[in-house]
């Protein structure tokens, strides 16, 4: 009989060993008491502070076969080591002791008559990763050779299909194929063809696997990391970036995977994202890589509710800084029809309806319009073809009571737009036109900052480097080709260069843009070991903002004088962080987290007059979104102030840095525009009024177009009308 699982724990096996009790095989991966490093410890007596132990004491296990289903999610917050957990499981990073750790299933009879490559755990626990790293399973890139080549009509002899990318014939210059292990033979064959029809991908096998949409390429390496037919498949963030559709109809795939173990199916996922219904085990990951809770999916929750609704002395490592505002969106179920939103995980944040600004701090209240200016973007009739596949613009639109073919769109100065729709729509296409990415930006009927790029009578071409200029740009595309042996001071110089490699173009003033948001975003670029607060906190005069309205009203010059003085301490404090290590920590050392605020900063440090952020937020756990939207709407000038027990409620104040006007970077101004493209509601600036929705490809229906007037968090039910829900 199960034992009842105690209300807390603290890093012990014993839960997680009685939640496997129902196995009726050995173990395909188990781990009994084991710590991890990433290098080999240094002898004792000497600073292992950069080799931290991974998941000390860690006890898991991935059972063979079992009565009862057993369907792991690892979540945890950014830079709480979900891939190094996963990679854990693939055998990878020094287990101290080495017996920890095993495969026994692996040395079984049943694995030797099956395919004896699958007793090397690489082989048989296949990782499939979506944050930028490369290829994930199967050893072969999925992106172009370059940045434009996914848009171009010539085909290369590296534009390998997605059949080839399946098949693994992605070499140029490849071996017999009796010499290289007989991928072709009837039987896998067969294999491939059920994968290709299972992950419906029937319609892109002859696409140039550079040229697939995102969650067109994350079901391409499904299906790849499954023709090596694993015992365990371990997927690291595969909700990320899918819009709604593609969300919902991959989870029903993995759940069918799932149950038939073919193959077992572990799945990393942030805190905000919705958990699929047919998840049944958690391992919840602390900010500190230890394992915080770990058991049934439903006790976990109610233990971590337990333990963020506690007092502020938590003795869970990390938790007692924990603010409950930042688990609001923790636990929602994803369905057959949906995401399910609920009442806030934390329960003590007051309801939507009852807040008053945005998680950015933008109002909920009716505003004045924004000053529009001179169009930046102008698109009069946009049909991009290939040959005699349309993919953007096939359709009538009505102007002005007029039907007229392909897409009108104008953006003016002062706009914030959002721009949605399904993958493969044509969100990116329309991205790669106005960064003159895309061949076609040459022949159609596009103008940028008021001209074409082929110069028209009496007024002369732009050019690719003036573009660049005026445009900050972050996007999975910019992230997959960014070099990743630039320092993170280098990445945020590298947007006054006309290429990422280029010298940029520096003086005082930029360099003391780079300083500040480097130490504003210390914490998110280097996190130093038990660095829980964030410093930005002391910009925010708690005493003060206690009683601001009064004291503001009766100060006297004294007094005024004597506040002044605090706030000259505090940003002195702040002012006095330590920024050395931008200049010594490489872009790509960093965790994909910390890479996307890195990109993120890129894209708006210079004030650009057009700021793209495509899917820049993704790979963000919420704390981190939200500063990083905040930074967007308001630069230095704006902080988070937190209110209530252990930070129940929060709202936006003014900063010391603002109150004695030393303030380096602002947010966006009226004569700045902003396009953004995500496929999650949270992940959309509050920022956003306008919105354009592009249709599902080949369905000849116009893309829609409307506006917001306030943050789109003040009522979610916009979502549904903005997809046609």
């Amino acid at each position: 009989m199960r034992r009842p699982l105690p209300l807390s724990f603290r890093f012990t096996s014993s839960v997680f060993q009685n939640a496997v009790s129902h196995n009726t095989g050995p173990p395909i991966v188990s781990i009994s008491n084991a710590t991890f490093y990433r290098q080999h410890p240094s002898s004792k007596g000497q600073d292992n502070t950069a080799n931290p132990a991974l998941f000390p004491n860690l006890t898991f296990s991935i059972p063979s076969f079992s009565s009862e289903p057993h369907h792991w999610a690892v979540i945890g917050p950014s830079s709480s080591g979900k891939t190094a957990f996963l990679e854990i499981l693939r055998g990878q990073h020094i287990c101290i002791p080495p017996t920890a750790r095993s495969f026994p299933y692996l040395s079984s009879d049943e694995i030797a008559a099956k395919d004896h490559h699958l007793r090397v755990p690489g082989r048989a626990i296949q990782y499939v990763g979506f944050n930028g790293k490369g290829a994930g399973a199967g050893g072969s890139s999925t992106q172009g050779a370059y940045l434009s080549a996914r848009y171009e009509s010539r085909r290369e002899g590296t534009d390998f299909s997605l059949l080839d990318y399946l098949k693994g014939n992605t070499d140029l210059n490849p071996l017999d194929r009796e010499d290289r292990g007989t991928i072709m033979q009837q039987e896998d064959d067969r294999i491939l063809e059920k994968i290709v029809k299972d992950l419906r991908l029937e319609d892109l096998v002859d696409m140039p696997v550079g040229n697939l949409s995102n969650g067109q390429t994350r079901r391409a390496r499904i299906a790849k990391a499954l023709m090596g037919i694993p015992e365990v498949l371990l997927l690291d963030e595969p909700f990320m970036g899918l819009d709604p559709a593609t969300l919902m109809m991959l989870s029903p795939l993995l759940h069918a995977l799932a149950k038939e173990s073919a193959p077992r199916l572990v799945l990393a996922l942030r805190p905000q994202d919705p958990v699929p219904e047919w998840i049944t085990h958690l391992t919840y990951l602390g900010p500190d890589q230890r394992i915080a809770f770990q058991g049934l999916k439903s006790d976990v929750w109610l233990q971590l509710q337990a333990e963020v609704r506690g007092v502020t002395g938590s003795t869970l490592p990390g938790f007692s800084h924990l603010r409950l505002f930042s688990l609001d969106e923790v636990g929602r179920p994803l369905t057959t029809k949906g995401i399910e939103e609920s009442e806030p995980f934390t329960k003590t944040r007051k309801p939507r309806h009852e807040l008053t600004s945005s998680r950015d701090g933008l109002p909920f209240a009716t505003e004045e319009a924004s000053k529009i200016g001179e169009p930046i973007v102008q698109m009069q009739g946009i049909r991009v073809k290939y040959g005699d596949k349309a993919v953007l613009g096939e359709w009538e639109q009505d102007l002005q009571g007029q039907p007229k073919r392909g897409l009108w769109w104008t953006v003016n100065r002062g706009e914030r737009w959002g721009i949605f729709g399904p993958n493969g729509s044509g969100k990116t296409t329309i991205l790669s036109l106005i960064c003159s990415d895309h061949p076609q930006t040459y022949s159609l009927p596009v103008k940028l900052f008021g001209r074409s790029r082929l110069p028209q009578p009496g007024q002369p071409g732009i050019s690719i480097f003036d573009i660049q200029a005026r445009i900050g740009h972050s996007s999975p595309e910019v992230h997959a080709f960014f070099p990743r042996n630039l320092t993170l001071r280098q990445t945020l110089e590298n947007a006054w260069a006309d290429t990422f490699l280029g010298k940029p173009i520096l003086n005082h003033d930029r360099d003391i843009r780079v300083d500040a948001c480097l130490r504003w975003f210390k914490r998110e670029l280097y996190p130093s070991p038990g660095d829980l607060m964030d410093p930005l906190d002391g910009l925010i005069f708690q005493r003060f903002l206690a009683h601001e309205k009064h004291v503001e009203q009766k100060l006297t010059p004294r007094r005024e004088a004597h506040l002044k003085k605090k706030f000259a301490e505090q940003l002195a404090k702040y002012e006095a962080i330590d920024i050395d290590w931008g200049d010594e920590v490489r872009f790509g050392d960093v965790p994909f987290s910390a890479q996307k605020v890195a990109l993120f900063l890129r894209a708006i440090i210079k004030s650009p007059d057009l700021v793209i952020l495509d899917e820049a937020f993704s790979g963000m756990d919420e704390t981190m979104r939200d500063k990083c939207m905040m930074f967007l709407a308001w630069g230095e000038t704006r902080w988070f102030k937190y209110s209530g027990k252990q930070g129940r409620c929060r709202t936006a104040a003014r900063t010391v840095s603002d109150r004695l006007g030393k303030v380096t970077v602002t947010g966006l101004s009226d004569d700045q525009a902003l396009i953004c493209v995500s496929h999650v509601k949270e992940e959309v600036p509050g920022l956003v009024r306008q919105w354009m929705c592009l249709p599902d490809a080949h369905t000849g229906r116009p893309a829609r177009f409307g506006r917001l007037d306030g943050p789109l968090e003040r009522d979610y039910s916009r979502w549904e009308e903005i997809w046609g829900m």
